[in-house]
């Protein structure tokens, strides 16, 4: 009797675990921005989804229940399991999170001048 292989590990699903799926790299690397902890933050730098998962489980019960860091942790989550999903998925995620209490400002001066109305081919 010849033994017959599955469609599932011919494809490598499972048994493909040579690649590591934790030690993807982000496409940019996160800084983090000084806190007055120590535990946290200043001047560490998260560059693969592992030190991000890592910097998320060590923070406090109270600030990881939030939900910009539910969200972020189930980013990470799927990217990590997808395997050639992309990372900056997770990136955004964690930054979202880190970053949840900064407020974005609209500054009118950046805006650039309007030169005149664009003209259509009808009215020339």
């Amino acid at each position: 009797m010849a033994l017959r292989r599955s469609s599932i590990r011919r494809a490598g699903d499972i048994s493909d675990t040579k690649r590591p799926l934790w030690k993807r790299p982000f496409d940019e690397p996160i800084i983090l921005p000084p806190t007055g902890r120590k535990a946290h933050g200043h001047g560490r730098v998260l560059v693969t989804l592992l030190d991000a998962a890592t910097y998320a489980t060590a923070l406090p019960k109270k600030e990881s229940d939030c939900a910009e860091w539910q969200a972020a942790i189930e980013a990470l989550i799927l990217v990590a399991n997808s395997r050639t999903g992309p990372t900056m998925l997770a990136g955004i995620g964690v930054m979202k999170a880190i970053n949840r209490h900064e407020e974005r400002v609209f500054n009118p001066d950046r805006k650039g001048p309007h030169w005149g109305k664009r003209k259509l081919l009808r009215d020339r």
